[in-house]
């Protein structure tokens, strides 16, 4: 086993591991010290994780505990901007679970599966969505089945449609606030990475900034604000007593993914498109564009008529 830098114009058939980052991991400048690396209890991860590769007939995996020099700034930040784009182009994505034993009925809703930390994590989310093909692998490395297979219980912990899952429905397709949805109850080990690591999902890129905290995600959304006309990203929520504790109102961006957390089935409504021809509907976002300036938001929003209980009617915007 040794690292490869590999030509970025001929990179080779590859894996890629997700997990959950645990004590002692085995780092880039870690690796360089096989002798230090193997006291290490993350270095059974990194064997265990090539060897189903090699078992696989693949050569090349990549890990991001020991594949990134985090003692750089500029390959830290093209690594984590790059993220989504390296799982998504990978043959097989190996999904570690350390706390569910291969003993276990999987299928079971309530089974160590759908309680694993791995859905808990902000990172994990893209590892899900982004590749092609995903195995979960137990801590005793035994294969208990693919993303394709597992969607019914993935969707039922993850709130994700079984569509997207098995990339049958494009992100493009899902509104923001049902994808912003889907970290609600994540977490992360820096304040930043919560918005960091929804960059890939909404195909944006911006610089990282650690220290900023919660300015992240504000950043992340005026980010998505300049390339998508999609009013559900102000679909969300403030709790009122953090609200009052916090001293007032908000503003109109969400301070986290948490703010999204009971939006998840939002949906685009569909208008007829003008002057087209054939006829065809389109979402109303994508005929009433929005922008955001230093005066504030400048939007025109549709008024819908809605039924309650019989008699009873009113108007939504």
């Amino acid at each position: 086993m040794e690292l490869a830098l590999l030509p970025r114009r001929k990179i080779p058939r590859y894996a890629i591991l997700s997990h959950v980052w645990e004590t002692e991991e085995v780092t880039f400048q870690d690796i360089a010290n096989l002798n230090k690396a193997k006291r290490m209890r993350g270095y059974a991860k990194i064997i265990g994780a090539c060897n189903t590769a090699k078992k696989n007939g693949i050569d090349y995996i990549w890990i991001d505990t020991c594949c990134i020099n985090k003692e750089s700034s500029t390959e830290l930040s093209e690594a984590i901007n790059s993220m989504y784009k390296w799982y998504g182009r990978a043959a097989v994505c190996y999904a570690y679970l350390s706390d569910v034993s291969s003993k276990d009925d999987h299928g079971d809703r309530h089974s160590t599966f759908t309680k694993s930390h791995w859905f808990t994590r902000g990172w994990t989310l893209q590892e899900l969505i982004a590749p092609r093909k995903v195995i979960f692998l137990t801590t005793e490395w035994v294969d208990i089945g693919t993303k394709a297979t597992l969607q019914e219980s993935i969707s039922l912990v993850t709130g994700i449609s079984s569509e997207v899952i098995v990339g049958r429905k494009s992100l493009d397709d899902v509104p923001i606030a049902v994808r912003m949805s889907w970290a609600a109850d994540r977490s992360t080990t820096q304040e930043e990475d919560a918005a960091y690591s929804l960059m890939g999902l909404f195909d944006v890129n911006m610089p990282l900034l650690y220290g900023e905290g919660r300015k992240a995600f504000i950043r992340l959304q005026l980010e998505i604000i300049k390339k998508s006309t999609d009013h559900s990203i102000f679909a969300w929520d403030e709790d009122i007593l953090s609200s009052i504790d916090g001293g007032g109102l908000r503003g109109l961006l969400a301070r986290s993914p948490a703010k999204f957390r009971g939006f998840g089935n939002v949906e685009k409504i569909l208008v007829p498109a003008p002057d087209n021809d054939p006829p065809a509907h389109v979402s109303i976002s994508e005929t009433i564009p929005y922008s955001i300036t230093n005066r504030g938001l400048s939007i025109s929003l549709p008024i819908i008529k809605v039924y309650g209980r019989p008699g009873r009617q009113g108007w939504k915007v």
